[in-house]
């Protein structure tokens, strides 16, 4: 884990957001999708699109059901939830929308609205700390049903807003608390004597699949990951202020994630306190399937680190859930958004006129994100019994395959940019074979072994998808390099 989270993000992550950030720059800032139009084929951009639909609408579906739950009361059996991280994500709203105001209405400066900003986002932790539910009893607290509604009412408002009123504030200020929560997790890491409580090797877990393609599945954003593409040529490649800036926001911004990642994977192996302890949460791969539990399992191995520094661990929980729920949500507006743009570049290529207003196209979002977050399915469960989960958690193996495969199909999309100008290929051809063995192998074993029919669909038409965009890349590839027009 922690070799592919250091090299992959390093050798495949980097690279993919990098180049995916500068060709969305060098076509007028346009989606993956559309880049591939121009690069493959008009075909090609068709199955991207159909893709990023899919992959998106899935874990927006994950993520609005996951936040739910921490804004809940419970998180699962044995989990409590976190609702003192609402008044502060709520405050965060109000605070971004007055920065995004200031800023670019009253041209105030950035460094006063980032300073007073970020102390209200810490005063809100405190606040939330104080009011976990507001002065409600408990009894009035609002369901995990109800919060999801309303998260999909706050995704459809950020989704159809300018980007200034509402996102770009709101994504800097989460990203002071993220660097903030990160930077104090490694300086406990390191001066709290941590040991690691879960061996150096595990390499068949009871009920697990193989280590090899699926370590490179299952560990996705940290290391490499197809909806960073999609961020970068959706959003990011409109807000640059001058091409050159893609290096420390493309190749940087992925190295902060590999962090992340890292961190992530030293709080659940070094931050859990015992072997016995650890053992009891990772006994087999069955019992570690519930997503909110996982995510548990790291804000409670990350509160450790905190302590450790003399953070009181009510005060250290209460500061990484937030981290966790703005990352979060976070997450959630900007995929929504940008779900809302591929709808609308769905409803050109298929002349669909009402998918061109942002008011339609974002209701249409955020009605498959609900759809992946209520609709339940019908599972097998812990001991064989047969239990119903949201279809967002039914098809969530699924995702991560979604995800990368975006990430290898956008790596052969650079490859063919750099061919058809004569550039060295190798930088990006040899993480997209990487990461189309790796992914297409491990879609073609779950294939083999779903037994869900709603799974054994999905992945297959994934598979057919992603077969039909090697094709047209093929196809591509085969086509003769333009030649230069001649000098005068």
């Amino acid at each position: 884990a922690v070799l592919w989270v250091v090299g992959g993000a390093i050798f495949v992550g980097c690279m993919h957001d990098f180049s995916a950030l500068v060709l969305s720059v060098r076509h007028r800032g346009t989606s993956v999708g559309e880049v591939a139009r121009s690069v493959i084929s008009p075909r090609a951009r068709t199955l991207f699109h159909l893709i990023i639909f899919f992959g998106v609408a899935l874990a927006m579906g994950v993520f609005v059901y996951v936040i739910a739950r921490l804004f809940s009361l419970e998180l699962g059996p044995g989990h409590p939830g976190y609702p003192q991280a609402v008044l502060p994500s709520a405050l965060l709203i109000v605070v971004a929308m007055i920065a995004g105001y200031l800023l670019y209405k009253k041209g105030v400066p950035l460094w006063p609205v980032a300073v007073v900003g970020f102390g209200l986002e810490l005063l809100g932790i405190g606040l939330g700390m104080h009011w976990p539910t507001l002065g409600l009893p408990e009894s009035m607290w609002p369901s995990p049903g109800t919060w999801t509604w309303l998260l999909l009412g706050y995704a459809f408002m950020a989704s159809v807003l300018p980007v200034w009123a509402l996102l770009q504030s709101r994504d800097f200020l989460n990203a002071l608390l993220l660097y903030l929560g990160m930077g104090l997790a490694y300086v406990g890491l390191l001066v709290g004597g941590h040991e690691f409580a879960a061996p150096a090797t595990r390499l068949s877990p009871p009920g697990a699949p193989s280590l090899v393609p699926f370590v490179f599945i299952v560990i996705a954003c940290g290391a490499a990951s197809g909806f960073h593409g999609l961020v970068s040529s959706g959003t990011t490649a409109k807000q640059l202020d001058r091409e050159t800036h893609a290096v420390p926001v493309g190749y940087g911004a992925m190295i902060g994630e590999s962090l992340l990642g890292l961190l992530a994977t030293l709080a659940c192996t070094a931050g859990i306190g015992s072997s016995e302890r650890w053992g009891h949460i990772y006994h087999d791969w069955a019992g570690v399937q519930a997503l909110p539990q996982k995510i548990d399992t790291f804000i409670q191995g990350t509160t450790e680190f905190l302590t450790s520094l003399g953070l009181p661990a009510d005060v250290s929980a209460a500061l990484i859930a937030m981290v966790v729920v703005s990352f979060a949500l976070t997450t959630l507006d900007s995929a929504t958004r940008l779900l809302r743009f591929n709808i609308e570049e769905i409803g050109a290529t298929f002349e669909i006129p009402l998918t061109n207003n942002r008011y339609v196209a974002s209701a249409l979002a955020c009605g498959v994100i609900a759809l992946f977050a209520f609709y339940e399915v019908d599972v097998v469960g812990p001991g064989g019994a047969i239990v119903q989960r949201p279809a967002g958690l039914a098809l969530w193996q699924l995702f991560g395959t979604t995800n990368q495969l975006l990430a290898a199909l956008t790596l052969v999309m650079v490859t063919l940019y750099l061919r058809h100008r004569g550039w060295p290929t190798w930088p990006a051809a040899l993480p997209a074979v990487g990461m189309l063995a790796s992914t297409l192998g491990a879609m073609i074993v779950n294939l083999t072994e779903f037994t869900d029919p709603l799974l054994l669909v999905m992945g297959g038409v994934l598979v057919l998808l992603g077969l039909g965009v090697l094709a047209e890349s093929a196809r591509a590839f085969l086509r003769p390099r333009p030649t230069p027009p001649a000098a005068p």
